[in-house]
């Protein structure tokens, strides 16, 4: 049910009406209406500006630059000096050996992969870096000096001196 109300009709002060728009004034507010909602959102710039703004309020009298990483610019292609120049090996640091007997050392040098690599390289025909080529030079030095200590020979002498023996047989015998 619904209550009386306690004014009266048509008795006590007139109320003005309420003035209706017209079609203009009400195209014009949802115009701007339209135009107030499309603004949403941050001013343009306000991610660089922005912190900068609050860095003042900070008090901080240097301005950082907002951009993280290394500012050093980084090369996107392939450039011709990397191309030419080829990679170098890093010869291996030097750690403190325990002593090797002549033997054993021998051994290592004779089972050595870049060793062999290199040497392989070099019955190929290709030619070695001023680097890599003092580096072969020292260690089969090496080689020949532990093979002398121990008395050995190359094998290529022992066929040498078999051959020479086999070639007197021959003649001794007399065969052609």
């Amino acid at each position: 049910m619904k209550q009386p109300s306690s004014s009266v009709r048509g008795k006590g002060p007139a109320k003005a009406k309420a003035r209706r728009k017209t079609r203009e004034e009400l195209n014009q507010e949802a115009r701007d209406r339209k135009r107030d909602k499309k603004h949403r959102g941050h001013a343009p710039g306000s991610r660089a500006t922005g912190a900068s703004a609050s860095g003042k309020s900070s008090g901080q009298s240097t301005q950082k630059d907002p951009r993280i990483g290394s500012k050093k610019p980084i090369p996107l292609g392939v450039s011709d000096a990397q191309e030419t120049r080829p990679q170098k090996h890093q010869p291996q640091p030097k750690s403190e050996k325990p002593m090797l007997s002549p033997q054993e050392e021998l051994d290592m040098l004779e089972n050595d992969e870049r060793l062999d690599a290199l040497l392989e390289r070099l019955e190929e025909g290709e030619t070695l870096s001023a680097d890599d080529q003092a580096w072969v030079d020292s260690r089969l030095d090496r080689i020949d000096e532990l093979m002398q200590q121990l008395g050995l020979s190359y094998d290529d002498e022992e066929d040498e001196e078999e051959e020479q023996q086999e070639d007197m047989m021959r003649l001794l015998k007399g065969g052609n």
